[in-house]
């Protein structure tokens, strides 16, 4: 099954959205912590609304937590990110890939860009950052989901 992963969030509203994501397209979600904010379940339902309660969510203390855990499990972990090279609809999805989203305001720092096995991006618009993050993995999921025929 792919996994979403969020590296360090900013926002607990992302979060919470992407707890739904997670819930209604029927992949696990892996939270990298520290978040920038008190892991309050009271604000993150806000976003997850009972969603919350659907989902396959591990949470990790930090990076090499969230490597342990999937070390010798052989799956790729697929940073969508602004800095890459492969348009996500060239990128050649696996059923068991991690689709790792950085941090809202900052990203991923160098050494989580270079433990990606791939770097993704979504073509947009000369001089426009980026999208919010849960709208860039909802493309990227469905994509990567169409790819390996699981919806």
């Amino acid at each position: 099954m792919i996994r979403i992963a969020l590296y360090q969030p900013d926002i607990p509203q992302n979060t919470g959205a992407m707890m739904r994501l997670a819930a209604c397209m029927g992949v696990g979600l892996d939270v990298i912590e520290p978040t920038a904010f008190p892991w309050d379940e009271r604000k993150i339902r806000r976003g997850a609304l009972d969603y919350i309660d659907h989902i396959d969510l591990t949470r990790h203390g930090d990076w090499t937590a969230f490597l342990k855990h999937y070390e010798n499990q052989n799956r790729r972990i697929v940073l969508m990110t602004t800095k890459g090279a492969i348009p996500y609809t060239a990128h050649e999805f696996r059923a068991d890939d991690i689709l790792l989203a950085g941090s809202e305001s900052s990203g991923v720092p160098d050494h989580v860009h270079d433990a990606a096995d791939s770097r993704i991006i979504i073509p947009m618009r000369p001089g426009l950052r980026s999208l919010n993050v849960v709208n860039a993995t909802s493309m990227i999921l469905g994509e990567a989901l169409r790819q390996t025929g699981q919806i």
